[in-house]
């Protein structure tokens, strides 16, 4: 009965109706966007190549939600991470929050091992839905707090600014770093996938490797274009050195810590 549930046509109707609601509201900005910038006197030349860029620098993100989308179907299917990246969300949230609740369900295989069950399914949709919709509310109501008190640090030390900014991204990097060199899986089960171990420090050392090698390359030819490729091009590279690990060295990337 629930054997394709999570790729059936109820799935597929949805995701086909976000679609087109993403589509029309894009092409709704964009119209209004255009007039908009007739009445200030842009010329169609000048907004033609703005529209041109923008549709080009979009295509670096889509790369990093493709990746995104690729690693939870394993877990979740296609349908659902497709879903929720075409409204919002990122790799760092959705597999994140995936994972949160597969534990909290009492599955430790996390992400690596697919989701059988409908009601942990649903389950695993409504914590991603929900903790996302946060944001959507607290952002109106405390925006403008956050950025005044923000500019008010800025403008008496712009340095300590940057200091605090810097923290903020590097404590997100060093959580997802530290999953990836000290995670440990189960011992009982031996589910590959469910801990750190050669896989991992494959991703993580690859996509250090790559990210620093776009960086240098930005730096000497200085196109803008390399600078917005770079992290979702590491991301596909390091998932490229993995697979051809995984494909070539299975005893090796079987090499998991347990607890």
């Amino acid at each position: 009965m629930f054997a394709d549930f999570k790729s059936d046509g109820f799935m597929y109707c949805l995701i086909l109706a976000v679609i087109i609601f993403v589509c029309l509201q894009a092409l709704f900005f964009m119209k209004k966007a255009w007039t908009r910038g007739k009445e200030l006197g842009i010329t169609t030349d000048k907004l033609k190549n703005a529209v041109t860029s923008s549709a080009i620098f979009s295509f670096a993100p889509a790369i990093g939600i493709a990746v995104t989308v690729i690693t939870l179907s394993v877990a979740l299917g296609y349908v659902l991470p497709w879903i929720r990246l075409t409204v919002i969300g990122a790799i760092q949230y959705e597999t994140t929050a995936a994972i949160a609740a597969l534990e909290a369900a009492g599955l430790s295989g996390g992400i690596s091992q697919a989701v059988t069950n409908p009601e942990i399914f649903a389950t695993i949709a409504w914590v991603m839905t929900i903790g996302s919709i946060l944001p959507l509310i607290l952002i109106p109501i405390i925006l403008k707090k956050i950025q005044k008190g923000v500019s008010d640090v800025a403008s008496k030390n712009s340095k300590w600014m940057d200091v605090m900014t810097a923290a903020a991204f590097i404590g997100l990097i060093a959580a997802f770093i530290g999953r990836g060199l000290a995670g440990t899986g189960s011992k009982k089960e031996a589910i590959i996938g469910d801990g750190a171990g050669v896989l991992s420090l494959t991703a993580l050392i690859a996509s250090i490797g790559f990210m620093l090698f776009f960086t240098l390359i930005n730096k000497k030819l200085k196109k803008n274009w390399i600078d917005a490729l770079a992290m979702p091009l590491s991301m596909v590279l390091a998932m490229v050195v993995v697979v051809l690990v995984n494909q070539f060295a299975p005893e090796l990337a079987a090499v998991e810590w347990r607890y």
